[in-house]
């Protein structure tokens, strides 16, 4: 190992850096942390509104402050501009948001289309500023049937897409007609301990995170992108 080369000619060294303790915030935010719940299906019972309804008490117990987004009247992806009212009050919770939670039924073997009707409206680059990048997300489903992890999987590779820090756990509710009070409250079940174990691994991992989160996901190769179109810019101008 003494003989490695550890010369790297291919970096820009005005943009390396060294990951580092001391360049995270060591102030942490006081406010309560802001977590945005989606849902996937506009039946009147609808299983993914009621595990997230269960998803805000508790995150509400848990020091939370919540915003539940009704997809009702949400008009297709490229179907209606994005001035329309659902649009902007889903991109507006979504730049509000320190954290989110997801909720699928699984339809057809996937997540529903409803349920990515409301991610594909949500900008990767709004105005500036990314509305998903660096925050926390959990994904859940609810199944029909035997229990399956089709659309969990899919939310997953959505939440890398939209550069999300997805926690390691996740919840599928099997057979969920079965799982919920006339009243729409959630019976005692393993499947309701693991929506709790959930909530409170996003919570963690939100409060770790939410400061840093710009930190955590600042890239070497976009610093580098920045670099050069601000070279490119200050060398039009010395022309």
């Amino acid at each position: 190992m003494s003989d490695l080369d550890l010369s790297l000619p291919n970096v820009d060294e005005s943009q390396f850096q060294v990951p580092s303790l001391d360049a995270m915030n060591q102030q942490y935010s006081q406010h309560k942390p802001r977590i945005l719940l989606l849902y996937g299906s506009l039946r009147d019972r609808s299983y993914s509104r009621l595990v997230i309804e269960e998803c805000q008490r508790l995150l509400e117990r848990m020091g939370a402050e919540t915003r539940i987004f009704n997809p009702s009247g949400l008009p297709l992806p490229d179907d209606a501009d994005a001035e329309h009212e659902k649009v902007q009050e889903l991109r507006e919770l979504a730049m509000w948001s320190e954290g989110q939670i997801w909720c699928s039924p699984e339809r057809h073997g996937a997540m529903t289309g409803i349920m990515k009707s409301q991610i594909d409206w949500i900008p990767l680059s709004l105005g500036g500023v990314r509305p998903t990048q660096g925050k926390t997300l959990a994904i859940m489903q609810v199944c029909g049937g035997s229990q399956s992890f089709n659309a969990v999987n899919q939310m997953r590779i959505l939440g890398r897409w939209m550069r999300m820090l997805t926690i390691p756990n996740q919840s599928s509710v099997a057979k969920a007609f079965l799982e919920f009070e006339e009243d729409g409250r959630m019976k005692p079940s393993p499947y309701y301990n693991r929506i709790v174990d959930v909530v409170e691994e996003l919570m963690k991992f939100t409060l770790l995170t939410r400061d840093n989160a710009s930190y955590l996901v600042d890239r070497y190769s976009e610093r580098v992108e920045s670099a050069e179109q601000v070279s490119q810019r200050v060398n039009q101008r010395s022309i």
